[in-house]
């Protein structure tokens, strides 16, 4: 089981399983930075997955249905949006809300359109970079468009928050709105940004799992947006130290995949409570030691 640990094939499992990690805990990241609480992460993966899975299924062409994935989750995101900046709705409350809703709406089309509630038929993948996919082992990461975009995002993300005027104006609203509003800072209309690019990131997440498993299933999410938002609180809504948050979730969940293929002594119930486990204990050890946006959450 060590040698397994130690190989590069558990390497590349690590890196991949941690870009739906990443996106998500990203994504969390700039919402609340803008000062908005979005827990709605795993709906918006939820109903990207599922769009990405419809579009493919209609269309059969992945980088179109990517598109479309992504602007279904925007339009989600709006509304999100409208919620709870406009209407000022309880951002947790509209959040669980929303979770509720795509899940359900995703099953509900899945029936419709499928009759079926546990998945839809097997489509295309997302095609890898040309002859670097077919690198053995580590192709299948080096390949994957949507792997590198999660690793570029955290020189992007790093650098938009922290050394442009966009990054300084959405820290700012998150801050103290009433400052940045005295300066001529559009609150309201920052807040939809982070809330917009939520949208955005989450959607690629749920994309990827979708397009990795060529079909879309009932439960395919399993609690990854909730331990993203996990990711990002340990990470101290920091972009680095979110990213290594997130190969540790990502590291613990391909122990739990090399403990069951190599036949652990241990129950096969707790190797898969084993990612969830962990982010309570994690968690649990960063209570009181993290803070926040000061305005995160606060309606304005």
């Amino acid at each position: 089981m060590i040698e397994s640990i130690l190989s590069l094939t558990f390497l590349a499992q690590v890196l991949r399983m941690f870009t739906p990690y990443y996106l998500g805990a990203s994504a969390a990241n700039f919402s609340e930075r803008g000062g908005v609480i979005n827990i709605a992460i795993e709906g918006f993966m939820i109903i990207s997955a599922f769009s990405y899975a419809f579009f493919t299924l209609s269309f059969g062409n992945p980088f179109l249905s990517l598109i479309l994935s992504v602007i279904v989750s925007l339009l989600f995101s709006l509304l999100y949006a409208f919620l709870t900046i406009k209407l000022k709705i309880n951002q947790i409350v509209t959040g669980v809300g929303f979770n509720l809703l795509m899940a359900g709406t995703a099953k509900f089309l899945m029936m419709l359109v499928y009759q079926s509630s546990s998945n839809t038929p097997n489509f295309q993948q997302i095609p890898g970079l040309p002859y670097v996919s077919d690198i053995p082992v580590i192709g299948k990461v080096a390949g994957d468009y949507i792997i590198i975009s999660g690793f570029a995002l955290v020189i992007i993300s790093q650098y938009l928050l922290f050394r442009t005027r966009f990054g300084l104006r959405l820290r700012s609203v998150g801050e103290n709105p009433e400052a940045a509003e005295t300066l001529g800072v559009k609150v309201r209309l920052y807040k939809m940004y982070g809330v917009l690019v939520c949208g955005a990131l989450s959607a690629l997440g749920g994309i990827w799992l979708a397009s990795n498993q060529s079909s879309f299933s009932d439960g395919m999410i399993a609690g990854r947006g909730y331990i993203a938002i996990a990711a990002m609180i340990i990470g101290k809504w920091k972009p680095v130290n979110i990213f290594l948050a997130c190969l540790m979730f990502a590291f613990f969940e391909g122990l739990e995949i090399t403990l069951q293929i190599s036949g652990s002594f241990l129950p096969s119930q707790i190797i898969q409570m084993l990612p969830y486990l962990i982010t309570i204990l994690v968690l649990i050890g960063f209570i009181g030691k993290t803070k926040p946006p000061a305005a995160d959450g606060i309606p304005y």
